[in-house]
């Protein structure tokens, strides 16, 4: 399992990942294997990750039967977040 500063690391990756491709647009998403696989997230990892993000409202996903990320959107909440850090950062 990954350390406190990897899964961190791993929903910020997911947060912008998610921003970049969509480009704040609720109706579009990513799936689960495209995150994983450009993130280089293992599953176990992506999966507790999304989890978060959806417990924080920034995120929503549909869930496979194995409990994978099929696909991953970002809520109102997550956009207006991701343009705030938009905003301070330039």
């Amino acid at each position: 399992m990954a350390s406190l500063t990897e899964r961190k690391a791993y929903r910020e990756k997911i947060m912008q990942a998610l921003y970049e491709a969509t480009e704040g647009n609720r109706l579009l998403g990513v799936t689960g294997a495209k995150l994983a696989q450009e993130l280089a997230i293992p599953a176990e990892d992506l999966a507790a990750a999304c989890t978060y993000l959806v417990g924080e409202d920034l995120i929503t996903v549909d869930w496979t039967a194995s409990n994978t990320p099929a696909m991953v959107t970002l809520t109102h909440q997550g956009i207006r977040r991701m343009e705030a850090e938009e905003e301070k950062h330039g």
